[in-house]
């Protein structure tokens, strides 16, 4: 995938994520149905940076959320990359349907759980010769923000991805009562401390609960460490 222009997210030795370009920031909550399973992104509040580049908190403790403000020199946060700088492709376990096939890597789960209603995309992939259960099977791997999952036409060999443009979403989980990663969109640049890119991802998840064991990106610790931003809606 290209790279959105002119935006790029650094990541910086232990301290927050730097910034550049000009990017929409906005609250993206997982909205759920009457038996709390995901179903939508629902988007909400808009941040405006107050310059550029500006700072978003990857610590988890800034009071000044989703931006930085200098608490991590003084908690000295362990920002530590442990996040290789494989392909996504190359990490993937891949499941074969009759239409479709998924890849799944499991350390970029990000616990919003899309991939669950309707019996699990793993399941429905061996339906996807029914039309219906396709265009579910292809809505629910899409959803799921950090890219763990990516359905593909198994004739073209080719990944269908949602139309994302470029953004990052401060994920919010009502359900759960829990706070998530960010969740960039729309294939934005991610370096790590030194100038390397990660891999250009439609979708993403960087860590902001200071918890990953897989940093920069989400793996799901928030949802182990009960993290809450305390952001108001």
């Amino acid at each position: 995938m290209k790279a959105a222009p002119g935006i790029q997210v650094k990541v910086t030795t232990d301290g927050p994520y730097e910034v550049t370009g000009t990017v929409p920031i906005r609250i993206e909550t997982i909205g759920t149905n009457v038996h709390k399973e995901s179903l939508k992104w629902v988007p909400g509040k808009a941040f405006q940076p107050a310059g550029h580049p500006f700072y978003l908190c990857r610590c988890g403790h800034s009071g000044n959320k989703p931006f930085c403000d200098n608490t991590h020199r003084k908690i000295k946060f362990d920002g530590t990359e442990t996040a290789g700088h494989t392909n996504y492709i190359d990490d993937a376990e891949v499941l074969e349907g009759p239409t479709m096939l998924l890849t799944d890597v499991q350390h970029l789960c990000a616990f919003a759980r899309f991939c669950d209603p309707n019996g699990q995309v793993w399941n429905m992939i061996n339906d996807t010769n029914h039309a219906a259960v396709k265009a579910q099977f292809i809505k629910q791997a899409g959803e799921c923000p950090s890219g763990r999952l990516v359905a593909w036409d198994r004739a073209t060999q080719t990944p269908v991805e949602p139309e994302l443009t470029p953004a990052i979403g401060i994920i919010e989980d009502p359900a759960k009562n829990i706070s998530g990663p960010l969740w960039l969109q729309g294939g934005i640049e991610v370096t790590d401390a030194e100038g390397v890119p990660y891999e250009i991802r439609n979708r993403v998840t960087l860590c902001r609960c200071g918890a990953s064991a897989n940093k920069p990106f989400c793996d799901g610790s928030h949802a182990a460490i009960g993290f809450k931003d305390g952001i108001e809606p």
